[in-house]
């Protein structure tokens, strides 16, 4: 993981979970978003940043559009376990630079940015308990 991104996850840790599971769904949409909005800005510049923001941008919307929110109908991601995914997007955001070959160039700065607002929200939101379902076969035997 980036250290920017690291630094931001130690720093949050000791602050309250503010973000409700809703509002974490809504902030799927809205980063997703802004991802195919800077893709197109970035289109007749640079067109590998442009490329990175859109596979970011999908890969966001994927997991977003993936996810068992409370409230919502059943998925495959179940929400708890988005905390762990979030990190997994956070640094690939702040890693496509580098991936792509771009992180001499001022787009650069748009993907640390996504990287270190998309894991100061994972570690602001309101993520329920992990179900164990090893702890429950042992109390039922």
């Amino acid at each position: 993981m980036p250290v920017l991104n690291s630094l931001v996850k130690v720093a949050a840790k000791p602050l309250p979970r503010m973000i409700t599971p809703r509002a974490h769904a809504v902030l799927d949409y809205v980063i997703a978003g802004s991802f195919f909005a800077t893709a197109a800005l970035f289109w007749r510049r640079n067109k590998r940043a442009s490329i990175a923001a859109l596979i970011c941008g999908s890969t966001r919307l994927a997991v977003g559009l993936l996810t068992d929110y409370p409230g919502g109908s059943r998925k495959p991601i179940r929400f708890h376990a988005r905390h762990d995914v979030d990190l997994g997007l956070a640094a690939m955001t702040a890693a496509m630079p580098e991936f792509f070959a771009f992180q001499d160039e001022p787009q650069k700065n748009f993907f640390i940015a996504q990287g270190v607002l998309t894991t100061a929200a994972n570690e602001l939101t309101q993520f329920p308990e992990r179900h164990h379902p090893e702890k429950e076969r042992s109390r039922a035997a």
